[in-house]
């Protein structure tokens, strides 16, 4: 068996060798679909790949220029401070950056190493194109917010029909007891009537974000009288039980708005004037609308206890209780603001302690313009 051939190490051998090298990696760079740059020790940018120009104003006539240089487009303020970071330490670096045009890459830079005298006598500078990922991942965390959204906001909204069935069912058990047909004939009616808004509720729930997974909830033009009158019906037991009086003074209705989006954050609101009531007084719940500029407010005023001052700034976030002797998951505020925002709308609050709690809910009275 013959022995593999070793070139012989001459002058004229390295040269070639050299020559070859030095083809078969301008051959790479000249070839190559991922931008990348090679810059030396010094600085010095040696060789770039073609794709490189969209993040730098490279033509060829920079080869050999400092990369102090170059122009780019990167939004990084210490490119060239990292670059000499990796040819001091000899680590790898990665980042995302962001260019001017709104793209993302990742970019890393390593060091580029002669292994014949170990040194490190520059970097190589890759950026890989990962906006498509990003979004992706904005996409999904998007969803995965829209949907505890909506699941937090049904389980609210359900929570009041079950526990009025419960009462209800209690009522005619006792109604059955004393044979008291009246009463059980008008209790029966009640309990249809809650059995059937609990099933429209479920039925709007799923009609409105059956394509979540696509898309935002449906926006369309609703009254919002109609729908306050809905969630006062849902909640007239309690409203009856506790002797509130309630006021409506609806000036202007039609507004812009999701379903059961809308259903739900007026729900939340009614019913906290209900739960957070100031039991020596009679209370009493304000519900009215008026148009401001291009907003239609929707305006939930009680005479409660109010809130103290050190928590308004609060009330909206994510399961805050100010009072733990009032049952709740202090989700219903933080619920409604996001689907408030996430509709072009706003809410506000005015409270004082011991006269009572106004919240003001802006929402969209047009459509907003399309996107093209």
């Amino acid at each position: 068996m013959n022995a593999p051939y070793i070139m012989p190490k001459t002058p004229r051998n390295n040269a070639r060798q050299l020559r070859k090298l030095d083809f078969d990696l301008a051959n790479y760079f000249s070839n190559t679909i991922i931008p990348q740059l090679l810059v030396d020790a010094d600085l010095i940018l040696r060789i770039f790949t073609p794709p490189a120009m969209k993040q730098f104003s490279l033509s060829y006539d920079h080869v050999g220029s400092s990369i102090h240089d170059i122009k780019d487009n990167i939004r990084y303020p210490t490119f060239v401070e990292n670059i000499e970071e990796v040819i001091a330490t000899g680590e790898n670096l990665e980042k995302e950056i962001q260019t001017t045009d709104g793209l993302w890459y990742q970019m890393n830079i390593v060091p580029y190493i002669e292994h014949e005298e170990e040194i490190t006598n520059g970097v190589i500078i890759t950026f890989i194109d990962i906006t498509k990922r990003l979004n992706a991942i904005k996409e999904l965390e998007k969803l995965n917010a829209q949907h505890e959204t909506l699941m937090f906001a049904l389980s609210h909204d359900i929570r009041q029909p079950i526990s009025a069935i419960t009462l209800l069912a209690e009522t005619l058990t006792q109604a059955y007891k004393n044979h008291d047909l009246q009463q059980f004939d008008k209790w029966i009616k009640n309990l249809r009537q809650f059995s059937k808004g609990l099933a429209s509720l479920v039925d709007d729930f799923i009609t409105d974000n059956g394509n979540m997974s696509k898309e935002e909830p449906r926006e369309l033009r609703l009254n919002i009288q109609e729908i306050c009158a809905d969630v006062l019906t849902a909640l007239k037991y309690e409203i009856k039980l506790h002797r509130i009086e309630v006021i409506k003074n609806f000036q202007t209705s039609e507004i812009i708005f999701p379903k059961n989006s809308l259903r739900s954050v007026v729900y939340n609101l009614v019913h906290n004037a209900i739960k957070y009531r100031d039991p020596d007084k009679t209370a009493r719940i304000e519900i009215s609308t008026e148009k401001v500029e291009r907003f239609v407010v929707l305006c939930v005023q009680d005479n409660g206890p109010g809130i103290a001052e050190k928590d308004q700034a609060r009330i909206f976030e994510k399961s805050l209780r100010i009072r733990e002797d009032v049952q709740g998951t202090g989700m219903g505020l933080y619920v409604a603001k996001r689907m408030i925002e996430a509709h072009g709308g706003r809410i506000t609050l005015e409270s004082k302690p011991g006269e009572g709690t106004t919240f003001k809910v802006f929402f969209k009275s047009e459509f907003s313009p399309k996107k093209h």
